[in-house]
């Protein structure tokens, strides 16, 4: 699915005031900040850089594409979902999406040859894949990619995309952006599956999405 391709799609996204979560829980969370870096590729995203130099991306369409991301992946099966993360901070959400979708999840190491190497005995075959940070998770998103396999990828304002197909914006590296944005794209997905009501909620809060460091217990 290249960006060209899911036009049509965000064309059909229906314009809301309102955003999946107010925005001063996106904010909170720490959603919107990026870093000291921005790429080409993240240009439409940025809405501004703040004064200490940090790059600030745009809620809006971080809404706007967890939306439409989440129309794609509810077309596919669950288990044929992969979805990675090898960031510690991306463990628990990860695990948690995939609790509450069916979706795969890989994360800590990713095992060279995972989706392309036949005589691998643990090989998957998935029909798209979902990256925390294409940076962090390249292996995969090189492997899908040679593969033909469709890359959603989280991406904040130092991340290249060339090799992915659609991006979200947003903070990857943030333990409570992280927590948030898979809730969102958690939720929305079961919404589109018609798995909960247009405006119902998922059985896990977002604190559940989120990893706990041993200072929080």
């Amino acid at each position: 699915m290249s960006e060209n391709a899911v036009e049509k799609e965000e064309s059909e996204v229906i314009e809301e005031e309102e955003l999946l979560l107010p925005q001063d829980t996106l904010l909170s969370a720490g959603v919107h900040i990026g870093t000291r870096m921005k790429t080409k590729d993240i240009l439409p995203f940025i809405y501004r850089v703040r004064g200490d130099g940090l790059f600030v991306l745009d809620v809006k369409q971080t809404d706007k594409r967890i939306r439409v991301a989440a129309k794609f992946l509810a077309r596919f099966d669950p288990p044929k979902i992969v979805v990675v993360a090898a960031r510690a901070y991306g463990h628990t959400p990860v695990k948690r999406f995939c609790e509450v979708t069916g979706a795969t999840p890989v994360v800590s190491r990713f095992v060279p040859g995972l989706f392309s190497n036949p005589l691998y005995p643990h090989r998957i075959e998935p029909d798209v894949v979902v990256v925390s940070d294409p940076q962090a998770d390249t292996q995969a998103v090189k492997e899908a990619s040679a593969n033909g396999i469709p890359v959603v990828a989280l991406c904040s304002t130092d991340n290249e995309f060339s090799t992915v197909d659609f991006v979200i914006p947003t903070n990857n590296k943030g333990r409570r952006a992280l927590a948030v944005i898979y809730w969102l794209l958690a939720r929305q997905v079961m919404r589109e599956k018609g798995e909960i009501p247009p405006d119902g909620d998922i059985a896990f809060t977002i604190d559940d999405f989120e990893v706990k460091l041993v200072r929080d217990e």
